[in-house]
Protein backbone atom coordinates (compact mmCIF):
# COMPACT_ATOMS: atom_id res chain seq x y z
CA UNK A 1 0.00 0.00 0.00
CA UNK A 2 2.07 3.16 -1.16
CA UNK A 3 0.76 7.03 -0.55
CA UNK A 4 -1.25 8.24 -3.17
CA UNK A 5 -0.24 11.00 -5.76
CA UNK A 6 2.91 12.19 -4.30
CA UNK A 7 1.44 12.03 -0.64
CA UNK A 8 2.90 9.63 2.44
CA UNK A 9 0.67 7.08 4.82
CA UNK A 10 2.09 7.35 8.22
CA UNK A 11 1.67 4.60 11.35
CA UNK A 12 2.53 5.45 14.39
CA UNK A 13 3.02 2.55 16.99
CA UNK A 14 2.92 2.13 19.97
CA UNK A 15 7.04 1.61 20.63
CA UNK A 16 6.58 -0.74 23.49
CA UNK A 17 3.42 -2.97 22.35
CA UNK A 18 4.00 -2.37 18.60
CA UNK A 19 0.02 -1.74 18.63
CA UNK A 20 -1.26 0.63 15.68
CA UNK A 21 -2.31 4.05 17.69
CA UNK A 22 -3.16 5.69 14.30
CA UNK A 23 -3.20 5.63 10.73
CA UNK A 24 -2.78 9.07 8.81
CA UNK A 25 -3.51 9.37 5.34
CA UNK A 26 -2.25 11.71 2.24
CA UNK A 27 0.10 13.47 4.77
CA UNK A 28 2.41 16.26 2.82
CA UNK A 29 6.00 14.90 1.82
CA UNK A 30 7.57 18.01 3.27
CA UNK A 31 5.75 17.57 6.52
CA UNK A 32 8.04 18.28 9.61
CA UNK A 33 7.64 16.45 12.25
CA UNK A 34 6.29 18.60 14.42
CA UNK A 35 3.40 18.90 12.03
CA UNK A 36 2.72 14.61 12.69
CA UNK A 37 2.74 15.81 16.10
CA UNK A 38 -0.04 18.26 16.04
CA UNK A 39 -1.56 15.38 13.57
CA UNK A 40 -1.44 12.98 16.69
CA UNK A 41 -2.18 15.44 19.15
CA UNK A 42 -5.54 15.46 17.35
CA UNK A 43 -6.27 12.40 17.92
CA UNK A 44 -5.13 11.59 21.39
CA UNK A 45 -5.45 15.37 22.86
CA UNK A 46 -4.19 13.66 26.48
CA UNK A 47 -0.64 13.62 24.68
CA UNK A 48 0.30 17.03 23.79
CA UNK A 49 3.41 17.43 21.40
CA UNK A 50 5.53 17.97 24.17
CA UNK A 51 5.01 14.74 25.96
CA UNK A 52 5.50 12.57 22.31
CA UNK A 53 8.42 11.26 21.22
CA UNK A 54 8.21 9.88 18.05
CA UNK A 55 10.70 7.65 16.30
CA UNK A 56 12.05 5.50 13.64
CA UNK A 57 13.10 2.84 15.56
CA UNK A 58 11.57 1.55 18.89
CA UNK A 59 14.98 1.94 20.72
CA UNK A 60 16.15 4.91 18.76
CA UNK A 61 16.42 8.20 19.52
CA UNK A 62 13.62 10.88 19.12
CA UNK A 63 13.50 12.79 16.10
CA UNK A 64 13.83 16.45 16.18
CA UNK A 65 10.67 18.98 15.15
CA UNK A 66 12.04 20.49 12.01
CA UNK A 67 12.96 16.66 10.51
CA UNK A 68 10.91 16.99 7.40
CA UNK A 69 9.20 13.57 6.50
CA UNK A 70 10.31 12.97 3.25
CA UNK A 71 14.36 13.17 4.12
CA UNK A 72 14.00 10.32 6.73
CA UNK A 73 14.91 6.61 6.22
CA UNK A 74 11.37 5.78 5.12
CA UNK A 75 9.15 4.54 2.07
CA UNK A 76 5.79 6.09 1.19
CA UNK A 77 3.95 4.20 3.95
CA UNK A 78 6.21 5.40 6.71
CA UNK A 79 5.97 3.72 10.38
CA UNK A 80 7.13 5.79 13.47
CA UNK A 81 6.89 4.98 17.04
CA UNK A 82 5.11 7.24 19.82
CA UNK A 83 6.63 6.71 23.43
CA UNK A 84 4.98 8.79 26.08
CA UNK A 85 7.39 11.15 28.09
CA UNK A 86 4.77 11.60 30.74
CA UNK A 87 3.56 14.80 31.91
CA UNK A 88 6.08 18.15 31.39
CA UNK A 89 7.27 21.54 32.53
CA UNK A 90 8.45 24.70 30.79
CA UNK A 91 12.41 24.85 31.38
CA UNK A 92 11.56 28.52 31.96
CA UNK A 93 8.86 27.42 34.98
CA UNK A 94 11.74 25.01 35.97
CA UNK A 95 14.30 27.31 36.30
CA UNK A 96 12.82 29.80 38.05
CA UNK A 97 11.11 27.28 40.47
CA UNK A 98 15.09 25.96 41.13
CA UNK A 99 16.34 29.01 41.66
CA UNK A 100 13.68 31.30 43.80
CA UNK A 101 14.22 28.47 46.49
CA UNK A 102 17.80 29.28 47.14
CA UNK A 103 17.39 32.82 47.67
CA UNK A 104 15.12 32.75 50.19
CA UNK A 105 15.84 29.77 51.97
CA UNK A 106 19.65 31.35 52.52
CA UNK A 107 17.82 33.88 53.95
CA UNK A 108 15.81 32.08 56.34
CA UNK A 109 19.64 31.50 57.67
CA UNK A 110 20.98 35.01 57.24
CA UNK A 111 18.20 36.49 59.39
CA UNK A 112 18.45 33.83 61.99
CA UNK A 113 14.78 33.07 62.36
CA UNK A 114 14.41 31.91 65.88
CA UNK A 115 12.59 28.60 64.77
CA UNK A 116 16.54 27.72 63.13
CA UNK A 117 19.18 28.65 65.79
CA UNK A 118 16.94 29.47 68.97
CA UNK A 119 16.09 32.53 70.60
CA UNK A 120 19.05 33.72 72.72
CA UNK A 121 20.02 37.29 72.03
CA UNK A 122 23.30 36.47 71.16
CA UNK A 123 21.96 34.45 68.01
CA UNK A 124 20.42 37.23 66.45
CA UNK A 125 23.23 38.95 64.47
CA UNK A 126 27.10 37.91 63.33
CA UNK A 127 30.17 40.41 64.50
CA UNK A 128 31.56 38.91 61.04
CA UNK A 129 31.61 41.18 57.97
CA UNK A 130 31.97 38.01 55.48
CA UNK A 131 28.43 36.50 56.61
CA UNK A 132 26.65 39.80 54.83
CA UNK A 133 29.22 39.52 52.10
CA UNK A 134 28.52 35.77 51.33
CA UNK A 135 24.77 36.70 51.72
CA UNK A 136 25.39 39.20 49.32
CA UNK A 137 27.05 37.25 46.94
CA UNK A 138 24.70 34.19 47.18
CA UNK A 139 21.47 36.76 46.47
CA UNK A 140 23.15 38.28 43.28
CA UNK A 141 24.10 34.55 42.04
CA UNK A 142 20.36 33.89 42.22
CA UNK A 143 19.23 36.79 41.38
CA UNK A 144 21.52 36.55 38.15
CA UNK A 145 20.27 33.33 37.30
CA UNK A 146 16.83 34.59 37.36
CA UNK A 147 17.36 37.51 35.37
CA UNK A 148 19.27 35.45 32.97
CA UNK A 149 16.14 32.78 32.83
CA UNK A 150 13.19 35.87 31.62
CA UNK A 151 15.89 37.56 29.18
CA UNK A 152 18.58 35.51 28.06
CA UNK A 153 18.18 32.00 27.77
CA UNK A 154 16.70 30.41 24.31
CA UNK A 155 15.90 26.71 25.73
CA UNK A 156 16.57 24.36 22.54
CA UNK A 157 14.30 21.21 24.25
CA UNK A 158 11.03 23.71 25.31
CA UNK A 159 10.10 21.03 28.40
CA UNK A 160 11.85 18.65 30.99
CA UNK A 161 9.22 15.82 32.36
CA UNK A 162 7.67 16.62 35.56
CA UNK A 163 8.84 14.55 37.94
CA UNK A 164 12.46 15.55 37.87
CA UNK A 165 11.81 19.20 39.13
CA UNK A 166 11.44 17.06 42.53
CA UNK A 167 14.50 16.01 42.28
CA UNK A 168 16.09 19.26 41.02
CA UNK A 169 14.63 21.20 43.72
CA UNK A 170 15.49 18.77 46.24
CA UNK A 171 19.13 19.33 45.49
CA UNK A 172 19.22 23.26 44.67
CA UNK A 173 17.13 24.08 47.72
CA UNK A 174 18.77 21.19 50.00
CA UNK A 175 22.28 22.73 49.58
CA UNK A 176 21.48 25.91 50.10
CA UNK A 177 19.62 25.47 53.51
CA UNK A 178 22.99 23.29 54.50
CA UNK A 179 25.22 26.14 52.89
CA UNK A 180 23.48 28.85 54.82
CA UNK A 181 22.84 27.08 58.30
CA UNK A 182 26.84 26.67 58.52
CA UNK A 183 27.65 30.01 56.94
CA UNK A 184 25.43 31.68 58.97
CA UNK A 185 25.69 29.71 62.18
CA UNK A 186 26.48 31.79 65.40
CA UNK A 187 29.99 29.60 66.10
CA UNK A 188 31.26 30.04 62.50
CA UNK A 189 34.62 31.16 62.19
CA UNK A 190 35.89 33.79 59.38
CA UNK A 191 38.42 32.27 56.95
CA UNK A 192 42.12 31.94 58.07
CA UNK A 193 44.20 34.77 56.07
CA UNK A 194 41.32 37.36 57.04
CA UNK A 195 40.68 40.27 54.64
CA UNK A 196 43.05 39.20 51.78
CA UNK A 197 41.30 35.79 51.61
CA UNK A 198 38.18 37.34 51.29
CA UNK A 199 39.13 40.29 49.07
CA UNK A 200 40.66 38.10 46.87
CA UNK A 201 37.69 35.63 46.69
CA UNK A 202 35.26 38.67 45.94
CA UNK A 203 37.27 39.54 43.21
CA UNK A 204 37.44 35.91 41.58
CA UNK A 205 33.89 35.74 42.40
CA UNK A 206 32.82 39.20 40.45
CA UNK A 207 35.39 37.83 37.58
CA UNK A 208 33.47 34.38 36.71
CA UNK A 209 29.46 35.73 37.49
CA UNK A 210 30.64 38.27 34.42
CA UNK A 211 32.37 35.63 32.34
CA UNK A 212 29.31 33.33 32.84
CA UNK A 213 27.02 36.07 32.06
CA UNK A 214 29.05 37.13 28.92
CA UNK A 215 28.54 33.26 27.50
CA UNK A 216 24.94 32.81 28.15
CA UNK A 217 24.44 36.24 26.01
CA UNK A 218 27.04 34.70 23.61
CA UNK A 219 25.21 31.49 23.09
CA UNK A 220 21.33 33.19 23.32
CA UNK A 221 22.98 35.13 20.38
CA UNK A 222 23.68 32.45 18.25
CA UNK A 223 20.03 31.69 18.32
CA UNK A 224 18.76 34.85 17.73
CA UNK A 225 16.77 34.17 14.64
CA UNK A 226 14.53 31.53 16.56
CA UNK A 227 16.36 29.03 14.98
CA UNK A 228 17.14 25.37 17.00
CA UNK A 229 19.89 24.68 14.92
CA UNK A 230 22.81 24.22 16.52
CA UNK A 231 25.51 26.32 15.80
CA UNK A 232 29.70 26.41 17.08
CA UNK A 233 30.18 29.19 19.45
CA UNK A 234 32.90 31.20 18.45
CA UNK A 235 34.75 34.32 20.89
CA UNK A 236 33.77 37.53 20.04
CA UNK A 237 35.09 41.00 20.74
CA UNK A 238 33.96 40.79 24.83
CA UNK A 239 36.98 39.20 26.61
CA UNK A 240 35.26 36.75 28.68
CA UNK A 241 33.89 34.87 25.92
CA UNK A 242 37.92 34.33 24.51
CA UNK A 243 37.56 31.21 26.86
CA UNK A 244 35.38 29.47 23.76
CA UNK A 245 39.39 29.45 22.21
CA UNK A 246 40.30 26.42 24.99
CA UNK A 247 36.63 24.79 26.01
CA UNK A 248 33.55 24.15 24.50
CA UNK A 249 31.63 24.86 27.57
CA UNK A 250 33.25 27.82 29.20
CA UNK A 251 29.72 29.08 31.17
CA UNK A 252 30.43 25.77 33.19
CA UNK A 253 34.51 26.56 33.52
CA UNK A 254 33.20 29.93 34.99
CA UNK A 255 29.99 28.66 36.95
CA UNK A 256 32.31 26.41 38.63
CA UNK A 257 34.73 29.48 39.27
CA UNK A 258 32.56 30.78 40.80
CA UNK A 259 31.45 28.10 43.51
CA UNK A 260 35.60 27.78 44.26
CA UNK A 261 35.67 31.20 44.42
CA UNK A 262 32.55 30.85 46.97
CA UNK A 263 34.44 28.33 48.91
CA UNK A 264 37.80 30.36 49.59
CA UNK A 265 35.31 33.56 50.66
CA UNK A 266 33.70 31.20 53.32
CA UNK A 267 36.28 28.66 54.21
CA UNK A 268 33.30 26.08 54.72
CA UNK A 269 33.52 23.02 54.28
CA UNK A 270 29.69 22.02 52.98
CA UNK A 271 30.46 24.66 50.52
CA UNK A 272 33.44 22.49 48.90
CA UNK A 273 31.62 19.74 49.21
CA UNK A 274 28.94 21.24 46.76
CA UNK A 275 31.76 22.79 44.87
CA UNK A 276 32.92 19.65 43.95
CA UNK A 277 29.56 17.74 43.48
CA UNK A 278 28.82 20.88 40.85
CA UNK A 279 32.00 20.52 39.22
CA UNK A 280 31.38 16.83 38.57
CA UNK A 281 27.91 17.65 36.95
CA UNK A 282 29.24 20.24 35.03
CA UNK A 283 32.29 18.07 33.68
CA UNK A 284 29.26 15.07 32.31
CA UNK A 285 27.20 17.88 30.95
CA UNK A 286 30.31 19.89 29.05
CA UNK A 287 31.88 16.18 28.09
CA UNK A 288 28.22 15.06 26.44
CA UNK A 289 28.14 18.56 24.47
CA UNK A 290 31.40 18.25 23.28
CA UNK A 291 31.16 14.82 21.74
CA UNK A 292 27.70 15.92 20.31
CA UNK A 293 29.96 18.95 18.80
CA UNK A 294 32.32 16.97 17.34
CA UNK A 295 29.85 14.13 16.14
CA UNK A 296 28.19 17.31 14.31
CA UNK A 297 30.59 19.56 12.71
CA UNK A 298 33.85 18.41 10.97
CA UNK A 299 35.54 21.40 11.14
CA UNK A 300 35.55 22.08 15.11
CA UNK A 301 37.92 23.23 16.49
CA UNK A 302 40.69 21.06 17.86
CA UNK A 303 42.14 23.03 20.40
CA UNK A 304 38.73 22.63 22.53
CA UNK A 305 38.34 20.75 25.45
CA UNK A 306 35.54 20.04 27.50
CA UNK A 307 35.75 22.08 30.81
CA UNK A 308 39.32 23.02 31.57
CA UNK A 309 41.41 24.48 29.05
CA UNK A 310 44.45 21.63 27.56
CA UNK A 311 42.89 19.26 30.97
CA UNK A 312 39.60 17.88 30.78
Amino acid sequence: MGGRAGFFEVEILDWKTKEQLCFLDKVEPNATIREIRLMFHKLYPRWYPARQSIKLDPKGKSLRDEEILQHLPVGTTATLYFKDLGPQIGWTTVFLIEYTGPLFIYFLFYFRMPFVYGLDERFTSSPHPVVNLACICHSFHYIKRLIETIFVHRFSHGTMPLRNIVKNCLYYWGFAAWLAYYINHPLYTPPSYGKKQINFAVIMFLLCEAGNFSIHVALSDLRRDGSKTRKIPYPTKNPFTWLFFFVSCPNYTYEVGTWISFTVMTQCVPVGLFTLLCFIQMTIWAKDKHYTYLREFKDYPSLRMPIIPFLL
